[in-house]
């Protein structure tokens, strides 16, 4: 089975490619010829990964999954939540983004954060949706030199490490992404796709 994975964020399609190993395969963007962004334009992350993967169904008429997934802070009233990739601007710098966490969060003794991912798969015409969600806390400065986004700031509950201290293979078994793919996976296996 062939499916697209709607993204043009190269570390979330690693990390699905190892997620789903043999599996299925997974195509990125750029083999079913698209290039540039897809619209997110709602306020959840349900819709957005919906809105995406509706998108790429529409456009290419071909069978895919999109995420939308983002950091929740406690403290924060949930942001960066949504804008997630954008919170230091429309440049998407993840380093940007994280210095600019570790300032809203200076003298802030609640530390309480949730990383959660939402999937949309469309085959044929049905949609399904799936959510992950790890709980876990922000740390005062970044540590670690793996994963990506808000990786070096998230210690998961449970772990004395950042996202971004471990491997990916450890990383993948209690992540956000990691638990949603697990349940599309389980899914397509179920359905007999």
């Amino acid at each position: 089975m062939r499916l697209c994975f709607a993204t043009n964020n190269l570390h979330k399609l690693y990390e699905v490619q190892q997620l789903v190993g043999n599996s299925f395969k997974i195509l990125s963007l750029s083999e079913i010829g698209h290039q540039g962004d897809i619209p997110e334009d709602f306020e959840t992350m349900d819709e957005n990964s919906m809105q995406k993967a509706q998108f790429i169904k529409d456009q290419y008429g071909i069978d895919c999954f999109a995420d939308d997934s983002g950091l929740e802070v406690a403290a924060l009233n949930g942001a960066p939540g949504v804008y997630s990739a954008r919170y230091a601007g429309p440049q998407r710098n993840s380093r940007d983004n994280n210095l600019k966490l570790i300032k809203e969060m200076t003298g802030v003794t609640d530390r309480f954060a949730r990383f959660r991912a939402a999937i949309s798969l469309i085959i044929d015409q049905k949609a399904q949706q799936f959510e992950g969600i790890v709980e876990g806390h922000i740390i005062e400065e970044m540590r670690g030199s793996d994963g990506f986004g808000y990786d070096p700031l998230f210690t998961p509950k449970g772990y004395d490490v950042t996202f971004a201290e471990m491997s990916a293979e450890e990383k993948n078994k209690i992540s956000h992404r990691g638990l949603a793919v697990q349940k599309l996976v389980d899914y397509l296996n179920l359905h007999g796709t």
